[in-house]
C-alpha cells in the first residue's frame, strides 16, 4: 500500500529551488493523503470492515515498519508524511559550495529539486548571506547536494529540474560544445538515475544518455485552464501562431487541440551577434505565414529570454492588423531588461495577456503586472514524483491530450 511507504520520499530543496520545492511538497500531502483516503475506502467496502478499524491497521503495520516512527500520533487518522528534508548550504569566500544534509535518507528516494533559472537573491549560510547565483552557480550547488545525498546513503537521487540547463546548446553550426549533453552525462556519471523536467527545449538530448532517464513533463493543459479565462477558446477568429519553426511543434499541439488554424513566423537571424536584451536583439527580419487581420493570436513557446523574438513577432501581428494577441511561456525567465520591454509593449497595445508557470521563480514584482497571468505546476511534479517512487505509469503526464480533451468539453 502506497500510504505504507510514504515517509521513503524525500524532496531536498537547494537554495534556488526553495520556493518550488515548498509547493510541491504542499501537493504531495494532498496526493498522498487522497491516495490514502481511496484505498481504505475500497478496502473497508471489499472485507466488511468499519473505515476507522482499517486506517488503525495501515498504521499499526506502518509504525511496526518504521523504526523511528511518530507513535503519539492518533491510531484513527492519517499520518501525513513530512517529506521535506532539511539542508545546509554554505557558500564560502572563494566561491565554493558545501551542502550538509540535516537527515538521515539512508534508503530513502530522494528528490532534489534546483530552479537553475532564479534570478533572486537566495539564502545561504544560515541565511547570514542572501546572494543572486549565477546559471553555474546554481548547477554547482545541484552537483554538491547530489553527491552529499548519494554520500549519506540515498536509495536513489532523481533532480528535479523545471529548467533543463543549457538546453539550446543541444547541436553545434561550428566549433561548439554540446553542453546540454554533457550536462545530463555528468549527472549520470555522479549516479543520478532521472531527471524530471518541463518542456525541454530539445527532447532528442535525452538521446544522448546511457542510462539516465528524463520524464519531459509538458505545461499545455495548465496554460489552457489559465487561457480559457482570458479569451473565448471556441471563437471562429482565433488562431495559433508559432513565434519561430522551432516552435511549431508546440503551436501544432495547440492547434490540434483547439481545432484552430496554424501560422509560422519565420526569422532570420544573424548568429553572430549575441542578444543581450529585447532591445538588441540578433533579429534581422521577419515573415508571416498565415492570416492574422482582425484575429485573435495565441502563441506558445518554452523559453521566454530577453524576448526579443516574441516582441518582434507581437509588433508585426499588430502592424497587420492581429486584433488581441496573446502568449504562453512554459519556462520565463525574463533576462535583462525583459520586464520593462513588455511593460512599453503592453501600453503600446502589443499583446493582451502573457501566460508563464511558476516552474520559474518570480516576485511579485512580476506577478502583480496586469499583463501577467502565472499557471501553477506543482502539482504536475508532485503527481510525476508519487507516481515515479511507486513504480506507476507517469504516460498520463507526459502526454496530456485526454485531459485537455476532457478539459474542453466541459466549455
Amino acid at each position: 500500500m502506497s500510504y505504507i511507504n510514504s515517509l521513503q520520499i524525500g524532496v531536498l530543496a537547494c537554495p534556488g529551488g526553495e520556493a518550488f520545492a515548498g509547493q510541491i511538497v504542499e501537493h504531495l500531502q494532498k496526493v498522498s493523503k487522497q491516495e490514502f483516503n481511496r484505498r481504505i475506502s475500497a478496502l473497508a467496502a471489499k472485507h466488511g470492515l468499519d473505515r476507522n478499524e482499517v486506517i488503525s491497521r495501515a498504521n499499526l503495520y506502518k509504525n511496526l515498519l518504521e523504526p523511528m516512527a511518530d507513535l503519539s500520533s492518533p491510531a484513527h487518522e492519517f499520518h501525513a508524511g513530512r517529506f521535506r528534508i532539511d539542508a545546509r548550504f554554505t557558500r564560502f569566500a572563494n566561491g565554493e559550495f558545501k551542502t550538509e544534509i540535516l537527515n538521515s535518507v539512508r534508503g530513502m528516494d530522494v528528490f532534489i529539486v534546483q530552479d537553475t533559472a532564479n534570478q533572486y537573491p537566495v539564502a545561504l549560510n544560515d541565511g547570514a548571506e542572501n546572494r543572486t547565483l549565477s546559471v553555474n552557480d546554481h548547477i554547482f550547488c545541484l552537483l554538491v547536494t547530489v553527491d552529499a545525498a548519494l554520500q549519506a546513503g540515498a536509495h536513489r537521487v532523481t533532480c528535479v529540474l523545471p529548467t533543463y540547463p543549457y538546453s539550446r546548446q543541444h547541436k553545434k553550426r561550428t566549433r561548439e560544445g554540446l553542453t546540454a549533453a554533457r550536462f545530463g552525462q555528468n549527472m549520470e556519471s555522479m549516479g543520478v538515475e532521472r531527471i524530471i523536467t518541463l518542456d525541454i527545449h530539445c527532447r532528442e538530448i535525452e538521446n544522448t544518455f546511457n542510462h539516465l532517464r528524463v520524464e519531459n513533463l509538458h505545461a499545455s493543459y495548465q496554460i489552457i485552464r489559465v487561457l480559457k479565462g482570458v479569451i473565448d477558446l471556441k471563437d471562429p477568429d482565433l488562431v495559433i501562431m508559432s513565434p519561430d519553426t522551432g516552435a511549431i511543434d508546440r503551436n501544432k499541439f495547440f492547434s490540434q487541440s483547439l481545432s484552430r488554424p496554424l501560422g509560422l513566423l519565420y526569422k532570420e537571424r544573424d548568429y553572430s551577434k549575441l542578444s543581450s536584451s529585447a532591445d538588441d536583439c540578433n533579429i534581422m527580419d521577419t515573415k508571416l505565414l498565415g492570416a492574422v487581420e482582425g484575429k485573435t493570436v495565441f502563441m506558445a513557446d518554452d523559453i521566454l529570454g530577453t524576448g526579443g523574438t516574441i516582441l518582434t513577432a507581437m509588433r508585426l501581428i499588430k502592424n497587420l492588423g492581429g486584433r488581441k494577441t496573446v502568449c504562453a511561456f512554459s519556462l520565463p525567465f525574463f533576462n535583462g531588461n525583459a520586464v520593462e520591454r513588455f511593460d512599453e509593449a503592453y501600453r503600446d497595445g502589443l499583446f493582451h495577456r502573457f501566460i508563464g508557470t511558476n516552474a520559474v521563480y518570480h516576485n511579485d514584482n512580476l506577478l502583480q503586472r496586469e499583463w501577467y497571468l502565472s499557471a501553477n505546476v506543482a502539482m504536475l511534479f508532485a503527481e510525476s514524483i508519487f507516481r515515479l517512487h511507486y513504480n506507476r505509469s507517469v504516460s498520463a503526464l507526459l502526454d496530456n491530450r485526454d485531459i485537455i480533451d476532457d478539459l474542453l468539453k466541459k466549455e
